[in-house]
């Protein structure tokens, strides 16, 4: 029996051996049994035949109740998570407005939005995880909100329109002592990575990962291997495909998939890697990416990442962790005299930590998204010079609850001079 179950059990029988002992007192009496003793000098065997079973059926009764007890604790156990499995979530809310939102497609109304998440994960023998992740929100609708718009897109943003779904889904397992393996339905590149960014975002989706651009990822079925050293040295691998689960099949001439290998050195203090992104009929790099750049999506492509952070020995002092990105990505394909072919996007992100209370976080962070900067041949048109940026600071008023108020803006966002943005917005994060 389980300590927590002998502790409900052991509390369960004094309550009810309280009553029984009242009873037995009662029955019992020594001063009476000494006075009978000392009037007679023989006890009745009738009566203490009585006595015996008056106690045995106290006993039997007792018993029955710890058996009732057991049986509902076994049926709570049943009903409940299996002992290696736990739950983390999280509850998004943020409210805010964006300047110039009508003109890349979306409006200049103060909106909101949420989302809520719930993270399962169980081990099923010590050296392995099953994660799995629950995920509702809802953004006022595609088309209705700039919170899903690809230079606006909230980094919290996912629209189920109020439906809980599965959102994450994969198992990873341990070969040996530094290698990981991932396989999967539902997974992105970048969470098989080394980690090759330490800028977290305060607003926009177009900073993460230091520069959203060959690291623009999907959620689709995929598998990946990654091997980290003692010595920092570290390798991934990893594919995910979109026609996997459908008539495309994975990794099919119709196939939409990316497939990213990364090479990477990492101390505690800073880390510097290179990606080499293998992209057919890939899309999602549009989360930062200018029109025209994010019309180069059909055919095979190959990218470049390059990523390096750098983090002081001490917070709470003026000095920045600094994190740093470069991207490029070319056409592999024949394609005609004038396509777009070569783009490229740099990014930069510093944060100040513990600055004015434990915890806090002060964000900045520019970006040029990808834009395209060569084609076959002469180029028909010239794509614009893009420039985003946000700026935020975070605090917690308790270990549980963030509250993150920004601002961000950007020049020829979309593609022409007249998509500039500025935009604020606050956004509180429970965690539970």
């Amino acid at each position: 029996m389980k300590l927590f179950q002998q502790m409900l059990v052991a509390g369960a029988s004094l309550s009810l051996l309280a009553p029984v002992v009242a009873q037995a007192s009662d029955v019992v009496n020594l001063e009476e049994m000494n006075s009978y003793t000392r009037s007679k000098s023989k006890t009745s065997k009738l009566d203490n035949k009585t006595f015996i079973n008056e106690v045995s059926e106290d006993i039997a009764n007792l018993k029955g109740r710890v058996d009732g007890l057991e049986a509902q604790q076994n049926n709570f156990e049943a009903g409940a998570f299996s002992s290696t499995t736990s739950m983390d979530g999280k509850a998004v809310m943020w409210i805010g407005a964006v300047d110039g939102g009508d003109n890349i497609g979306g409006n200049e109304a103060t909106q909101t939005g949420y989302v809520y998440s719930m993270n399962l994960n169980t081990s099923f023998n010590g050296d392995d995880n099953l994660y799995v992740r629950l995920k509702s929100g809802d953004v006022g609708g595609a088309g209705d909100s700039q919170w899903d718009l690809k230079e606006t897109y909230h980094i919290e943003t996912k629209d189920w329109n109020d439906s809980l779904s599965v959102d994450k889904l994969w198992y990873t397992t341990t070969i040996g002592d530094n290698i990981t393996a991932f396989v999967g339905p539902r997974i992105e590149n970048y969470y098989m990575y080394i980690t090759p960014s330490i800028y977290k975002p305060g607003a926009l989706k177009s900073m993460k990962l230091g520069g959203n651009a060959n690291f623009g990822a999907s959620t689709d079925v995929g598998a990946g291997l990654k091997w980290e050293s003692e010595g920092g040295f570290g390798f991934a691998t990893n594919v995910v495909s979109k026609g996997a689960d459908g008539a495309a099949g994975m990794l099919g001439k119709t196939d939409v998939n990316k497939w990213d290998t990364q090479v990477a050195y990492t101390t505690d203090n800073w880390h510097l890697s290179a990606t080499l992104s293998n992209q057919q009929n890939w899309s999602s790099h549009s989360y930062n990416a200018t029109a025209k750049a994010a019309a180069m999506k059909v055919g095979d492509f190959t990218g470049y990442a390059f990523r390096g952070y750098w983090r002081p020995e001490d917070s709470g002092t003026a000095t920045p962790e600094i994190s740093v990105g470069y991207d490029t990505r070319s056409a592999d394909d024949e394609i005609a005299v004038g396509a777009d072919k070569d783009s490229d996007s740099y990014f930069v992100g510093l944060t100040w930590k513990d600055i004015f209370q434990a915890d806090d976080r002060i964000g900045f962070a520019v970006t040029q998204p990808l834009k395209v900067t060569d084609c076959n041949g002469t180029c028909t048109t010239t794509d614009v010079d893009p420039f985003i940026w946000e700026a935020y600071y975070a605090f917690r008023p308790n270990d549980s609850i963030e509250v993150r108020p920004a601002v961000f803006g950007g020049t020829n966002v979309e593609d022409s001079v007249e998509d500039d943005i500025f935009g604020t917005v606050l956004t509180t994060t429970f965690k539970f």
